[in-house]
């Protein structure tokens, strides 16, 4: 038997990161609000009953592994093993979201299987989604977020996910430099000195009124990144030359965004960055909303 199913997979900003400790582990414990923007992958999942577990995978993903390194592949079969599965299940993967970004693409696309194989194989039980929530965590940092991706304050080392509502719906735009930033030498090289610690409640409430002053959007990763990668530096200030309100780096880079007035504002600054370099990439968008 056949069977098919198919995803939206949403890129996710950081609209502020806070380091706030770390754990005898080595990890550091976060203090965030992701939000899933209207940029995102489309994957397609085609299974077949087989006595084997096998995963494929095709798509334009450029030169990311088609191994379990790919997070979409790891998320099949980690699920398979965990429900005790075989299936050869192959994988069309087509992708918008830059990968090193700080959007969460491979997190995103890793959520969206987990997801669309527990519907194809109606794994249903009253223990799937605390069983689905395990498996994302086990597989990276971000995905948990991703199995229901709306605004959340996130905590820990992303497991802590405390859905915050409707947010204003924000004029974005994304930019990302041709670069990719590994996330761990971003970590390695933090300072304790450059944690600043959990967000005032001053400030969620005024993120969750659409407030876009500057001060609000702190990312205690971004003077690590952007002293190692002076582009994602550059890249802000062209947003903020371009009437941005307010723009971040998101995540551990190389992604930037910025906060604009209006859909159309952003539609011009973003088609000005491509103008100016067309080996950025540029983006208006919006946060995502589901359904």
């Amino acid at each position: 038997m056949v069977k098919l199913c198919s995803a939206f997979a949403p890129a996710k900003l950081n609209l502020f990161l806070r380091v706030t400790g770390r754990r005898p582990d080595g990890y550091h414990e976060l203090d965030s609000i992701f939000v899933p923007i209207t940029l995102g992958d489309r994957i397609s999942i085609e299974a077949r009953t087989s006595p084997e577990r096998r995963v494929m995978i095709h798509g334009n993903f450029g030169d990311l592994p088609t191994d379990r390194r790919n997070l979409a592949v790891r998320a099949a079969l980690d699920f398979m093993a965990e429900f005790t599965l075989s299936a050869d299940v192959l994988i069309d993967l087509r992708k918008a979201i830059p990968a090193g970004a700080g959007l969460g693409g491979g997190s995103s696309d890793a959520a969206a299987v987990l997801l669309m194989m527990a519907a194809l194989f109606r794994r249903e039980s009253a223990d799937a989604p605390a069983r689905l929530a395990q498996l994302a965590l086990k597989i990276g940092a971000d995905v948990p977020f991703f199995l229901n991706p709306v605004p959340a304050r996130v905590t820990g080392i992303g497991e802590r996910i405390a859905p915050l509502g409707d947010l204003p719906q924000l004029a974005l735009v994304v930019v990302v430099p041709p670069l990719q930033v590994p996330t761990a030498a971003v970590f390695r090289a933090l300072k304790p000195n450059h944690w600043s610690g959990p967000a005032p409640a001053a400030d969620v409430r005024a993120i969750m009124t659409g407030a876009g002053a500057p001060h609000l959007f702190v990312n205690d990763l971004a003077r690590v990144a952007m002293a190692q990668w002076p582009a994602i530096a550059h890249t802000k200030r062209q947003l903020e030359e371009l009437g941005a309100r307010a723009a971040a780096m998101t995540g551990s880079g190389a992604g930037v965004f910025g906060i604009f007035e209006s859909p159309a504002a952003a539609e011009r600054a973003a088609t000005e960055i491509r103008r100016r370099d067309p080996a950025l990439t540029a983006v208006a968008c919006t946060i995502f909303h589901a359904g």
